[in-house]
C-alpha cells in the first residue's frame, strides 16, 4: 500500500491539510500552464494571437471539461473500494476506468477534430483569428488523449490518499512547459502551434510521472483479467462519470454561449474575455482544490461508513474557502488594471479586464462554496444534483448575458458568471445536507 492515505482514520483537520497543500500547489501550477501561455502569447505574439488562443477556451472547456468529468467520476468507486478495503473491486474498478477511457477518447477526438472548424464559426469567431483557433484547436484536441491519461492517472492517485505524486508531476510539467513556449514563440519564432504543442508534450510528461507511480503500488497491480469485460461495472462507473462529464459540458455551454456575444462585439473583448476567465480560474483553483479533497476524502469515508467524519471534512473544506475568499477576492477587487496590464498590451482590454474582475472578487465567496458542496455531493455517489446545477449554470448565464448586454455592456458576463455560481450553489448545498441526513440514518 505504498505511499496510499487512509482518510478513514485520525484526525480530521491535519489529514486534510496534509492532503490539501500538494494538491493545492498541483492546481495552482496548472493554472500556470494557462497563465504563462497567455502572458508568452500576448506579450511574445499579440492581442489578436492572445484573442485566438483565449476563442478556444470555452470550447476547450466542453471538451476537455467532459473528459475530466468522466475521469473523476469513474474515480469516485474507486475511492469508495479503497475505503472499504475491497482491493480486488478496486483493480476491476480501475481496469474498467481505463478501458472506457480509452474508448472514449478515441470517439472525444474524432468528433472534436471534425466539427472544430463548424463550431468556430457558430461562435461567431472573426476571420482575423480563424485560422490561428484553427491551427490551436487542432493540435490541442489531436492530443486529448495526453490529458485524458494524466487526469484519470491523478484522479486514481488523489482516490488511494496521494496527492503528492501529481504534485510532483505539475512542477517538472509546467517547468516544461514554461521553457518549451519560451522556445518556441522566441528562439524558434513560432506561432500559437508553438503554444499548443509545449502543452501536449507538458501533459505527456506529466502522465509518464503519475504511471510510474501507479505502477509501483501493490494493490493495484492488474492483471489481464482485471481487464475482462464486466458490463454492470461499466454502467456503475459510468453512472458516475457520465452525469459529471455532462455537468461540466453543459456548464461549457453556457460559457459558449456567452463566448458568442462577446465574440460579436470585436477582437478587444475577446481578449478581455479570455484574460478574465484565466484570472477568475486562477483564483479559485484553492477553493477547487478544496473540492477535489471533499471528493476524496467523502469518497474513502462513504465507503467505510463514516459519515461523522464526513461532516468534520466539510467544515474543513469551507473554512479553507472563506480563507481563500478573504485573500485572493481582495486581490481581485484592489488591483484590476495592474493584473490587466499583466497580459494585454492594448487601453481598451485593461479597461474591459478592470470592468470585469472586481465584482468576481466580491462574490467569489458564492463559487467557493459550490466546489465544496458540489464535490461533497459527488463523492456520496450523487452524480445527478451536480449535473443538474450544470444545467442551472447554464441557463443563469445565457438569461444574464442576454438580457443584461445591451443594457450594461461587458461586465454583463461578470454578472452571468455570478449569476450562475449562486444558482448551482443553491441545489448543491441542499442536496447535500439532505442526502448525508439521509445515509446517517442507515
Amino acid at each position: 500500500m505504498e505511499q496510499t492515505q487512509d482518510l478513514t482514520q485520525g484526525k480530521v483537520l491535519p489529514q486534510i491539510l496534509r492532503f490539501y497543500f500538494p494538491m493545492f500547489f498541483t492546481n495552482m501550477l496548472q493554472q500556470v500552464y494557462n497563465i504563462a501561455d497567455t502572458a508568452i502569447v500576448g506579450k511574445g505574439l499579440g492581442d489578436d494571437q492572445l484573442a485566438a488562443v483565449g476563442n478556444m477556451a470555452s470550447l476547450c472547456f466542453l471538451i476537455v471539461g467532459f473528459s475530466v468529468g468522466l475521469a473523476n467520476g469513474f474515480c469516485v468507486p474507486i475511492a469508495h473500494n479503497f475505503g472499504a478495503k475491497d482491493y480486488k473491486q478496486l483493480r476491476k474498478s480501475t481496469a474498467s476506468a481505463i478501458s472506457l477511457s480509452l474508448v472514449l477518447t478515441i470517439v472525444l477526438t474524432i468528433v472534436s477534430l471534425i466539427f472544430l472548424d463548424d463550431i468556430l464559426i457558430l461562435l461567431q469567431t472573426s476571420p482575423r483569428i480563424m485560422q490561428d483557433s484553427l491551427t490551436y484547436g487542432y493540435i490541442i484536441f489531436g492530443g486529448l488523449i495526453t490529458t485524458i491519461s494524466y487526469n484519470l492517472c491523478a484522479g486514481i492517485l488523489r482516490s488511494l490518499g496521494d496527492s503528492t505524486t501529481p504534485f510532483i508531476a505539475i512542477i517538472i510539467s509546467t517547468l516544461t512547459n514554461i521553457a518549451l513556449n519560451c522556445l518556441f514563440i522566441f528562439g524558434c519564432k513560432t506561432g500559437v502551434e508553438g503554444v499548443a504543442i509545449a502543452t501536449i508534450i507538458a501533459q505527456i510528461v506529466s502522465t509518464l510521472i503519475c504511471l510510474h507511480k501507479l505502477s509501483r503500488i501493490s494493490i493495484l497491480k492488474l492483471k489481464l483479467s482485471d481487464f475482462a469485460p464486466d458490463y454492470p461495472l461499466y454502467g456503475r462507473l459510468l453512472t458516475n462519470g457520465v452525469p459529471m462529464a455532462l455537468m461540466n459540458s453543459i456548464t461549457a455551454v453556457g460559457c459558449m454561449v456567452v463566448q458568442y456575444f462577446v465574440n460579436g462585439l470585436g477582437v478587444a473583448y475577446t481578449t478581455a474575455y479570455s484574460v478574465c476567465s484565466r484570472y477568475v480560474n486562477m483564483f479559485i483553483q484553492p477553493s477547487c482544490t478544496a473540492g477535489y479533497v471533499m471528493s476524496s476524502f467523502t469518497g474513502q469515508n462513504h465507503g467505510a461508513m463514516r459519515f461523522d467524519r464526513i461532516q468534520k471534512g466539510l467544515r474543513a473544506c469551507i473554512g479553507i474557502a472563506v480563507v481563500n475568499y478573504i485573500l485572493l477576492g481582495t486581490v481581485l477587487i484592489m488591483f484590476p488594471e495592474f493584473l490587466a496590464a499583466l497580459m494585454v498590451n492594448g487601453s481598451m482590454p485593461i479597461r474591459l479586464i478592470a470592468e470585469f474582475l472586481p465584482p468576481c472578487g466580491v462574490m467569489m465567496l458564492f463559487i467557493n462554496l459550490l466546489f465544496v458542496y458540489r464535490s461533497g455531493v459527488q463523492g456520496l455517489g450523487k452524480p445527478l444534483i451536480p449535473m443538474l446545477s450544470g444545467i442551472m449554470e447554464m441557463v443563469m448565464r445565457i438569461s444574464v448575458i442576454f438580457f443584461g448586454l445591451s443594457h450594461f455592456g461587458f461586465v454583463t458576463t461578470a454578472y452571468a458568471d455570478i449569476a450562475a455560481w449562486i444558482g448551482a450553489l443553491a441545489m448543491n448545498m441542499i442536496a447535500y445536507y439532505v442526502f448525508v441526513h439521509r445515509l446517517s440514518r442507515k
